[in-house]
């Protein structure tokens, strides 16, 4: 891949907390429109490298970029802005809150009447613009099929429901670029293979380049373009799922032991989409 044609570009990460290096000079683009995931055994440093990119950590070493401006040492708000959205491993959802109030919390950075404006409600643009975002807000509801949930408190709902939920507050930021961490984990075959379409939507339809992390080995080679290998914080590989199967050291990384393990987790999740 051209480093011209990149939308996100990250360059010799590094990542320590205390003695332990979560990442360890780690470089990797991302072209725009690519659904590109992550993978490795529990505590490669996935996580650790999406949370720099979307700003919750900084980096000791190393820079990352997007478009053509650095945003190593932006806050995640300003990367919100510049239009980068996440999920997150462990949900993130308002709960006491409706559905449809957590996805419009998603779209706040984008209103542009603040509160003096907004006082003015009836006789300036700050109702037009309410109802903008509310129209938007009912289209990623339509689309991600939640519409039967949209007034229910978000705590209440079922695991799968909320990771979509989440994910649609994700998707209300409008984002270029969008993290998935562990988008599809404690969901049932039913459940992967609904997000499974909603990714490939977002990405073919929607127009969002994604960088996702997940375990489900069948729905990371079936839905990827690329895909790259961290252990122990180290990138060990980096190509196409094809590539990634046949690498005889991404097999003894991610397994620790015999190939065949890896054969018989793929095939059992094989078909996903």
């Amino acid at each position: 891949m051209s480093d011209h044609a990149a939308l996100l570009k990250v360059e010799n990460i590094s990542l320590a907390f205390g003695g332990v290096k979560a990442l360890q000079g780690v470089s990797f683009a991302v072209e725009a429109g690519e659904i590109f995931s992550i993978i490795g055994p529990n505590g490669a440093g996935k996580t650790s490298m999406l949370n720099c990119i979307s700003g919750r950590y900084h980096p000791q070493i190393g820079g990352i970029y997007f478009r053509d401006g650095e945003i190593t040492k932006l806050k995640p708000n300003q990367r919100c802005h510049l239009g980068i959205g996440r999920t997150f491993q462990n949900l993130a959802l308002f709960s006491h809150m409706s559905v449809l109030d957590n996805i419009m919390v998603g779209r706040h950075h984008l209103l542009k009447n603040n509160f003096l404006t907004g006082g003015l409600y009836w006789f300036t643009g700050a109702r037009r613009e309410e109802l903008e975002h509310r129209r938007q807000v009912e289209e990623i509801i339509d689309f991600l099929e939640i519409t039967h949930i949209r007034k229910a408190q978000a705590g209440t709902l079922s695991y799968g429901l909320r990771k979509r939920v989440e994910l649609a507050r994700a998707v209300a930021l409008k984002p270029d670029l969008i993290l998935l961490d562990e988008p599809m984990a404690g969901m049932n075959q039913e459940e992967k293979e609904d997000m499974a379409r909603y990714i490939i939507d977002l990405n073919e339809e929607w127009g969002m380049t994604v960088v996702m992390i997940e375990h489900d080995m069948g729905v990371v080679m079936d839905l990827s373009h690329r895909v790259m290998v961290l252990d122990f914080g180290k990138r060990i590989a980096a190509g196409k799922p094809d590539e990634i199967m046949a690498n005889p050291v991404v097999r003894k990384a991610y397994l620790g032991e015999e190939d065949e393990a890896l054969s018989e987790e793929t095939s059992a999740t094989e078909g996903v989409v």
